[in-house]
């Protein structure tokens, strides 16, 4: 199965977010750390917001943050709500029929494959793919010198409505 860059876009940002905890991180620091279109990146945070995978602050002193811990983030619940079509194969659905309806075992098949796939990202977190002892070193060389300062968790936006969770 191949993920959509939208998918790798939000994986890749909660990873970013999980290297910086507790600091207000802008979008334009994510999206040159990447080289990624800002444009692009601004939808995938916006629905990771709504998603309540982050919580957002708009204006001057704004920024994003990690809504949960990493180690409460699932990597399976991510490609879910990111993925829009998680079917490995079409089956003529266009057509609403396939010629092979009732002889054809490959639906079940790549439905089996799929279930083993997410499987493992089921019982993987956040947390879990930021183990590697040299990866939080490489963020931070990464991130722009112009980090932002650390964020409190007063009048924060989660994408529609204030947070209580965070008041």
């Amino acid at each position: 199965m191949r993920l959509t860059l939208y998918t790798d876009y939000a994986l890749r940002t909660l990873l970013y977010l999980g290297a910086k905890p507790d600091t207000r991180v802008a979008i334009h620091d994510i999206a040159q750390t990447y080289d990624i279109s800002e444009n692009h990146l601004v939808k995938v945070v916006h629905k990771l917001g709504r998603g309540g995978f982050i919580v957002t602050k708009r204006g001057r002193n704004g920024g994003l943050l990690l809504a949960r811990a990493p180690q409460d983030i699932r990597i399976g619940d991510i490609v879910r709500y990111t993925e829009e079509d998680m079917g490995i194969v079409a089956c003529n659905q266009e057509k609403g029929s396939c010629r092979l309806a009732g002889v054809c075992r490959l639906q079940g098949l790549m439905g089996e494959a799929l279930n083993a796939f997410m499987s493992v990202l089921d019982r993987r977190t956040l947390a879990d793919v930021m183990t590697h002892p040299h990866l939080l070193q490489t963020f931070q060389m990464m991130l722009p010198a112009a980090a932002s300062e650390p964020m409190t968790r007063e009048h924060e936006y989660n994408g529609h409505d204030h947070n209580p969770a965070f008041a």
